[in-house]
């Protein structure tokens, strides 16, 4: 076993799909958990003030010029060109379409950023149209000062999809975790100087320690190499930029809801920086769940339907929704009721009052209830994407975006911002089941074959646990008091750990059996495939 788990944590380990999916996982949980003592001391340090608004607010244009000019570009489309090389035995190429593309796309991203610097006056005052003068002043300033990191990211992201398809996930795993330690370890250091300025540095420096220089010096290590080159006329560049096009173009609810939110919200002190502190811990559970599930499955989406082995391919994908879908559905169970006790326990404290709490958990309560669809319609998009198809779930994804605008304008109309977080579910489980309606008429991944009655079993079973929850939840007043969000907390817990438990006893639900199934039962033929290339490789001299 210790000789197991030191192969495991070993840079050069290429790992399957299981064993990619825990450690990407654990990554997740543990950049969750440094993310959550980064938001922790925001909301101590700054409360849900003006200045905190204006800090959230400054993440919007670096954001969007990131998605405009490379938006999913690193982590999607180049991870499916490069692992059909891989694939093929076509290292060379696969170097030379690597080196052209961050040569190309880091220029224009330089000069992107370099328009941004110039224009940002005029974005934010567009933008957030209920920032007072000064306000707006200071989230130009935090601006400019993060635009710079866009360029370590992106780069940054390329290397990482690289590492992804020759299946090398330690590094990329813990990128985002140092992101998230130097934005805390800049609010500590420089925060009484700089003020709220100080996180902002801290992301700068933490966007190139972390998605930048650690994934740079994993592929050093394994021999990955970079020439500049500007050869436009590389087929594989070109095939890369048809694929990336509707990804730029396009707009997805999944990465455009922050910016709509931050959008409306902007009239309220306070609102963006509650919303913000909503969505953050909301994003555990999702990231978790479905970003890090996402990322580790798609070199292998990418690889069965580079091989043409359709059947196994469906039923991969269809076997990742049924597991992450069931398990947010318990998820969101125990979420719901635990709102205000795990917002007021997590959040309140300094400058973040239990007003704040109450406010901030009411969004939490709504962003809960779409769990599910974050987490399969990733899976969904990926399946698309290992498919070669890029054009296809973004100009859905788009249009659903558009369409969900004058929802958002109407909830938060008539239920002022929460009402917003109702509007983001909305949109979110219209852009999943449409993706997966999509995949359907493709006849990639057939709906039919989606363990329908489990998935049913899994949500009532989350359904009748979460109202127990909140039953029991009503004996205890949560006013304020630290035991009573523990005393609160501990007996949701324990009623809805009952109550799933018994669940699915009684239902007879396959999904215990299915999430203790390692891949070689869960996908056969996949895993026959695997042996037999590390038998193939294991004889080779």
């Amino acid at each position: 076993m210790p000789s197991r788990l030191l192969r495991f944590f070993r840079p050069s380990h290429q790992h399957g799909i299981f064993s990619a999916t825990l450690l990407l996982m654990s990554a997740v949980m543990i950049s969750r958990v440094i993310g959550y003592i980064r938001e922790a001391y925001i909301a101590y340090a700054f409360g849900a003030g003006s200045q905190t608004d204006a800090y959230v607010a400054a993440f919007t244009l670096p954001d969007w010029l990131n998605y405009i000019v490379a938006g999913g570009t690193a982590s999607i489309t180049f991870v499916s060109i490069y692992t059909r090389f891989l694939a093929e035995k076509r290292e060379d190429q696969a170097q030379k379409t690597f080196s052209v593309i961050i040569t190309v796309m880091t220029t224009v991203l330089v000069i992107g950023t370099c328009l941004a610097e110039i224009f940002t006056p005029q974005f934010a005052h567009w933008m957030f149209r209920g920032f007072t003068a000064e306000q707006l002043r200071l989230c130009v300033h935090l601006t400019r000062i993060l635009l710079p990191a866009q360029i370590f990211f992106y780069v940054g992201g390329i290397v990482s999809a690289v590492l992804l398809s020759h299946r090398l996930f330690l590094f990329p795993a813990f990128g985002p975790l140092i992101y998230n330690l130097f934005i805390i370890l800049g609010g500590v250091v420089v925060g009484k100087q700089l003020g709220i300025a100080s996180l902002a540095y801290g992301a700068l420096l933490g966007s190139f320690v972390g998605p930048f220089l650690v994934n740079a010096m994993g592929a050093a290590r394994v021999g990955i190499g970079y020439r500049p080159s500007f050869d436009l006329r590389n087929r594989s560049f070109r095939d890369w930029v048809r694929l990336s096009i509707p990804l730029m173009l396009g707009v997805s609810l999944v990465t455009a809801d922050d910016w709509i939110l931050r959008y409306f919200a902007s009239s309220g002190i306070g609102d963006i920086a509650r919303l913000n502190y909503a969505k953050r811990l909301f994003a555990v559970p999702m990231a978790v769940l479905g970003q890090a599930t996402g990322q580790a499955s798609l070199p292998f989406f990418a690889r069965l339907f580079g091989e043409k082995r359709m059947q196994e391919f469906a039923i991969t994908v269809n076997a990742s929704v049924y597991r992450i879908a069931a398990v947010s559905f318990l998820a969101t169970g125990w979420m719901m009721p635990a709102a205000l006790p795990i917002i007021d326990l997590v959040y309140r404290r300094g400058h973040f009052l239990f007003s704040d709490s109450q406010q901030t958990a009411s969004y939490f309560f709504w962003f809960s209830l779409s769990l599910a669809f974050w987490s399969a319609q990733g899976l969904y998009a990926r399946a698309f994407y290992a498919a070669g198809d890029t054009l296809t779930p973004m100009v859905a994804c788009s249009i659903i975006t558009l369409l969900s605008l004058p929802i958002y304008s109407a909830l938060f109309h008539t239920f002022s911002v929460i009402g917003l977080a109702i509007a983001s579910d909305i949109g979110i489980i219209a852009n999943g089941l449409t993706l997966a309606i999509l995949l359907h008429r493709r006849g990639l991944v057939r709906l039919g074959d989606l363990q329908w009655g489990e998935l049913a079993k899994a949500a009532l079973t989350a359904l009748i646990a979460g109202v127990l929850s909140f039953r029991v939840a009503n004996a205890v007043v949560v006013n304020g008091s630290r035991i009573a969000d523990l005393l609160a907390l501990a007996l949701i817990s324990i009623t809805w750990a009952g109550a799933v438990t018994a669940g699915l006893w009684l239902l007879r639900s396959d999904l215990r059996s299915a999430l203790r199934r390692r891949k070689a039962t869960a996908y056969p033929r996949v895993a026959e495939h695997q042996a037999e290339e590390t038998m193939s490789a294991g004889s080779k001299p």
